[in-house]
């Protein structure tokens, strides 16, 4: 190493002033040796951890098909979303590929390195940091090893819902008590899934948390939905948010019990919307327990919890086509990476992605 120059400095990969035939491969190909350089002859990571690092950095370049001097956040969100929905990896090695990205965009960006005046006297732009606190996974440790929370398929979903309904039929026909309680549950599980609610959003909901928006005048009354006990971030307390109206059949199952049901369980004039059989408010604890009933009933893994609907509601929207953020501000999420997480496309979804992806990249080199 040269006196009083750095590991990986990009004097030591690349003469000043000689330009390369082949300039962007060259000068990516001196980033990656600098970097390596800088790992182990800095002594800041073991060789096979610095490979690992670079075998990363690798992947992302070859997915996004750019070099690192014009990556991103968008890129890497959309790597993160491949990541999730095709190869569909757990949170703890997402969080090593996003360690590995920071480190050498932190690495390339450094002016000890020297990497972005050479891009700018090079190529007329220089690198960036791609990994921010809103794009990355550093915040989802609460998730990790969580299966309770996969999202259902669709045919699950309608399995749980006409079971419930089947169960409401029965007992009116029967005439056994509990007709009025599992229509409420039936009800529950609509609405939680048509709005994409957790267990203590649902059950705190009023009937005049609804309202109408002029955009989707079919919906009535029930165009909008304000959400007044969301999940905060540490020491926030609760966060309101507001929540568009898409599932016209939530819409049609929440009136109908509005109507037809909520006048035989309500108190006074209270505006609550769901009442326990001792006709208290509705708790999160009873959305669970209830729902854990159903589930056992059905035989599905009895890790699963209420949540496994919001997981469905934010996975289908995504197949449906809708757009990242937009499902990130219907869900709630500060974070754009904690909707990624929640949306395990299917399979024929994840195909489908895939071939689009191919089809651009391909649309994009016939271009150059």
């Amino acid at each position: 190493m040269k006196s009083g120059v750095p590991f990986g400095s990009a004097s030591l990969y690349l003469a000043s002033g000689v330009a390369f035939l082949n300039e962007e491969d060259s000068v990516y190909a001196a980033m990656i040796e600098g970097w390596r350089a800088a790992q182990i002859g800095g002594r800041l990571s073991k060789k096979a951890s610095a490979e690992s690092n670079l075998a990363r950095v690798h992947s992302f370049q070859k997915f996004t098909n750019e070099w690192p001097w014009n990556w991103s956040a968008g890129s890497l969100d959309e790597w993160m979303m491949h990541l999730v929905s095709v190869r569909r990896l757990a949170p703890s090695t997402i969080r090593a590929y996003q360690t590995s990205i920071r480190a050498f965009c932190d690495y390339i960006c450094s002016e000890h390195y020297d990497w972005v005046s050479q891009c700018e006297q090079r190529f007329g732009t220089h690198p960036v940091q791609v990994c921010h606190e809103w794009n990355t996974v550093r915040h989802l440790v609460d998730y990790e090893g969580r299966p309770g929370r996969r999202p259902l398929t669709r045919k699950e979903i309608q399995n749980l819902l006409d079971h419930v309904d089947a169960e409401v039929g029965t007992r009116l026909d029967e005439q056994k008590k509990g007709a009025l309680q599992v229509y409420r549950d039936a009800t529950i599980f609509k609405v939680i899934y048509g709005w994409g609610l957790r267990a203590d959003e649902v059950a705190k909901l009023e009937v005049t948390d609804f309202y109408r928006n002029p955009e989707a005048p079919e919906f009535g009354s029930f165009g909008m939905l304000q959400v007044r006990n969301g999940k905060g971030s540490k020491g926030s307390g609760k966060k309101r948010r507001s929540v568009v109206t898409l599932r016209l059949e939530a819409v049609t199952a929440l009136r109908d019990y509005i109507d037809n049901v909520l006048p035989l369980v309500r108190v006074a004039n209270s505006n609550t919307l769901w009442y326990s059989e001792r006709g208290t408010q509705m708790t999160a604890r009873h959305v669970a327990d209830r729902f854990g009933d159903y589930r056992d009933e059905l035989g599905l893994e009895s890790a699963l919890t209420p949540h496994c609907l919001r997981h469905s509601y934010a996975t289908h929207l995504t197949e449906e086509g809708y757009d990242h953020r937009f499902i990130q501000e219907q869900m709630g999420h500060t974070w754009g990476s904690t909707t990624g997480i929640y949306t395990h496309v299917s399979a024929n979804f994840a195909n489908t992605m895939v071939r689009d992806a191919l089809s651009r990249q391909r649309q994009a080199r016939e271009i150059r």
